[in-house]
């Protein structure tokens, strides 16, 4: 049956995560719904991340499989976004792919951007796209203690106490914090898999640092003591952004060397 990968686009806040639920709205809910008014067939669309509440999407792969050869990718893609309206939900590219590709189980990496506002004023326009800090934060210092986290770890304290992964080992390949214009700090993680609240815990630490309550050693000595409440808070799902996924037969841009990467 032919199999069509898709890169999807969302806003999380109407929604209580990537993964259908009984008890509310979900991303991969609405997509199945648009796939079947067009194509008559209830079919799972399956994502490569599991994305929780209120945590947005730009590169989010997914691939759905149907019968028959009476679609091609560009009708696909036409067609869920037409119908998907006026969800907040959008397919940015459409592509055949292999019969054994899967949007989850043949991803070799994530890619994560968080974004901090951070400024004295709230938010107006980006209310829910980012986290509101408003004391001033040291940026160089939370890149510093970002490091410290970089490379294979047990990041049992970065983890969610109900995270069903069945490891916390992971191997963490970039996490770097940058200033972006004067007021918006924004951090990129990147990693084959990541922990359940990984990346919101270890943004939530560095932030303590970033107000001068951490050192790096700190940071260093929370990964160490692998319980998550030697860590700090878990940082909102408002600033969380899904921005990519890449497989082994991509040829992916590498990050530049120096302290602000390409962003994606």
């Amino acid at each position: 049956m032919p199999r069509f990968k898709l890169t999807i686009e969302y806003d999380g806040r109407p929604y209580i995560g990537w993964q259908r639920q009984a008890d509310g709205p979900t991303v991969q809910e609405c997509l199945e719904d648009a796939v079947f008014a067009f194509s008559g067939e209830r079919v799972e669309v399956a994502g490569a991340g599991r994305t929780d509440k209120g945590v947005h999407a730009t590169g989010q792969v997914a691939h759905i499989e149907l019968s028959g050869t009476r679609f091609d990718a560009g009708t696909v893609m036409n067609a869920i976004n037409a119908l998907i309206r006026p969800e907040p939900i959008a397919v940015v590219a459409a592509e055949a792919a292999a019969d054994d590709f899967h949007a989850r189980f043949s991803a070799n990496e994530r890619r994560y951007r968080y974004e901090i506002l951070n400024r004295r004023a709230p938010p107006a326009i980006h209310q829910g796209k980012v986290w509101h800090v408003a004391v001033p934060l040291d940026v160089d210092a939370m890149h510093a203690a970002a490091q410290r986290l970089v490379g294979h770890h047990d990041f049992t304290s970065f983890r969610a106490t109900q995270c069903q992964s069945a490891s916390a080992e992971k191997t963490l390949d970039q996490l770097d914090i940058f200033r972006e214009g004067e007021d918006r700090i924004v951090a990129i993680a990147r990693s084959r898999s990541f922990l359940h609240h990984q990346v919101r815990n270890m943004v939530g630490t560095l932030k303590l640092v970033g107000e001068g309550k951490w050192t790096a050693d700190r940071v260093s000595e929370a990964l160490a003591a692998r319980r998550r409440a030697a860590a700090g808070p878990t940082a909102p799902a408002d600033g969380l952004y899904l921005t990519g996924v890449g497989y082994p037969d991509e040829i992916e841009a590498k990050p530049q060397a120096g302290h602000k990467p390409q962003t994606q």
